[in-house]
């Protein structure tokens, strides 16, 4: 046991599962309760789950089932969960003027996706500050909105604010409203600043990074941040077009708006399933085709080394890049003038077809124990696994063990597949000799 505490791979799933855990015992407990009662297990398990994995997921209305401390509870696993546990753990220490072992620096390496150990410390403090900025003005500006459009008291309104901005920022998608952002489809001010906060965590640290390093010469930005906002941008603004396309006439969702709103809500929700469950729409009145523009959305989610989730976008463009190299008949695949290692593309491989088993999987099993439509449990689990939150609205419908096999996922999905594949082999070790190569037919 003393070994796998040393290893941070196998460490990083434990303390997460060691939140999660906590969690669920705070929320059961009846001062976390609207009504004073204690909470099923099964229930405040999966909502601990869904906030330390920052998916937004819920079986029960936040806004009204959880009390005060309750939702306080929440947005501190959100919080924690968001920003990794090492990673909080290592800031408070870095506040506190304690500094931090070389432990310490190989532990958030891991959780924040191989970082480099000698810029540990510098980056950390810019993921604070980075953190602490953005939280802070989208808190104000829903604040000032909540309070003086929608006539909010000032309390509500700034728990309100605070609320949505930490979860906004987490990409969790937790709302203390009952109908999400629904109720906001017309307002700019209150949801494009959640969608800003989104964005902006969504790209990764690393991309942070080399903004602050460099600015606007791109010519001196790693690989990885050329990739992640070239893919973002795609994705933004093809899921827009899609999305746009696909709802136009739709008269349970666009259909019935004006221009400039269609326009926001198509943008919004090409936002949120990239990696936050909050919804402007009725996620369930979809048609069949908005649908599957949002399981791609949902599977490739957003930039590595932040609070997103899915195979992420570089995974996604690594793929993208294999498969151009093969059909033009390239030796190697790469992009924006560099190849990529073999390494590379086998961990891009290994991260698709875990996360395609396990959608897969899950998706049958939860198929064959209830009544709903395929099309339903198949968005309801890539939202899990992708750490989305949104929903067609059939999770408070799921008996107990689909919803533990949605924790599961969840939680899987936040860790990392290749984090937790490896924290689970154990004695694994490479082999000291090499077989002969011969090649299959393949195709």
């Amino acid at each position: 046991m003393r070994r796998v505490l040393r290893d941070p791979v196998r460490l990083i799933p434990l303390l997460f599962a060691g939140l999660i855990l906590l969690g669920t015992l705070v929320l059961m407990l009846p001062v976390s309760s609207a009504e004073g009662r204690v909470t099923d297990p099964v229930t405040a398990l999966f909502h601990a789950t869904s906030a330390v994995a920052v998916t937004g997921l819920v079986t029960v209305d936040t806004g009204t089932y959880w009390s005060a401390f309750g939702q306080g509870a929440i947005l501190l696993m959100i919080q924690i969960g968001g920003l990794g546990i090492m990673t909080a753990a290592t800031l408070f220490g870095l506040m506190a003027g304690r500094g931090f072992s070389l432990r310490d620096k190989m532990a958030t390496r891991v959780e924040r996706d191989r970082l480099n150990l000698a810029d540990t410390a510098s980056l950390l403090r810019l993921i604070f500050r980075i953190t602490l900025a953005v939280e802070l003005v989208v808190a104000l500006i829903l604040t000032l909105r909540f309070a003086t459009r929608w006539e909010m008291p000032w309390a509500t309104a700034l728990w309100n604010g605070v609320f949505h901005s930490v979860s906004a920022f987490n990409n969790a998608g937790f709302s203390t409203f009952s109908d999400s952002v629904m109720g906001f489809q017309g307002d700019w001010l209150v949801l494009m600043p959640i969608a800003f906060a989104i964005i902006v965590s969504a790209l990764g640290f690393p991309v942070m990074e080399d903004w602050r390093e460099h600015r606007l010469d791109t010519r001196r930005w790693t690989l990885h941040s050329r990739m992640t906002l070239a893919g973002t941008a795609i994705l933004l603004v093809g899921g827009t077009l899609v999305l746009l396309a696909t709802e136009w006439t739709n008269p349970d969702t666009l259909g019935p708006m004006p221009l400039g709103t269609k326009v926001l809500n198509g943008f919004f929700h090409a936002v949120m399933p990239r990696t936050a469950g909050f919804n402007s729409l009725n996620v369930g009145a979809f048609r069949d085709d908005t649908l599957v523009v949002n399981y791609v959305l949902m599977f490739i989610g957003g930039g590595s080394a932040g609070t997103a989730g899915g195979i992420k976008v570089t995974t996604f463009m690594v793929l993208a890049a294999i498969v151009l190299a093969e059909v033009l008949r390239r030796r190697d695949a790469g992009m924006f003038g560099r190849r990529f290692g073999h390494a590379v593309e086998r961990q891009a491989l290994t991260v698709a077809f875990i996360a395609l088993f396990l959608i897969l999987s899950a998706t049958m099993a939860i198929t064959a124990m209830t009544r709903l439509r395929l099309a339903e449990v198949l968005f309801e689990v890539i939202s899990a696994f992708a750490t989305v939150g949104l929903s067609t609205g059939i999770t408070a419908q799921l008996p107990a063990p689909a919803l533990l096999i949605l924790a599961l996922l969840m939680f899987v999905g936040r860790v990392g597949t290749i984090t937790a594949a490896t924290a689970l082999a154990l004695g694994g070790r490479d082999r000291p000799f090499r077989y002969p190569e011969e090649n299959p037919i393949v195709g």
